[in-house]
């Protein structure tokens, strides 16, 4: 049996830049085993690209809509991304 495979491009908005966001995401989509990457964005969102088992990508994404503690997430926004071959592992991106 094939496992199903999913990739989405992740906005997340409120505050999170500062609280270590990045360094939770990474931590997280590893533990997930997810592929990928997280930076920061000049409007203070965070953006996020998250590939990997169907079951992982929606765990993840449950996730983001918390966030680390000190993080106010207000708005997380995805949208189905084209899959590409990232390699392995999950990166904070700059």
């Amino acid at each position: 049996m094939e496992i199903e495979t999913k990739a989405v491009l992740v906005r997340i908005e409120g505050r999170v830049q500062g609280v270590g966001f990045r360094a939770w995401t990474l931590h997280e989509a590893q533990a997930l085993g997810l592929v990928g990457w997280v930076r920061n964005e000049a409007d203070s969102s965070v953006t996020a690209r998250l590939e990997g088992p169907q079951e992982s990508v929606e765990r993840m994404l449950d996730m983001l809509r918390v966030g680390p503690p000190g993080a106010a997430v207000t708005k997380v926004s995805s949208e189905a991304s084209i899959q590409e071959d990232m390699g392995s592992g999950f990166r904070i991106a700059r």
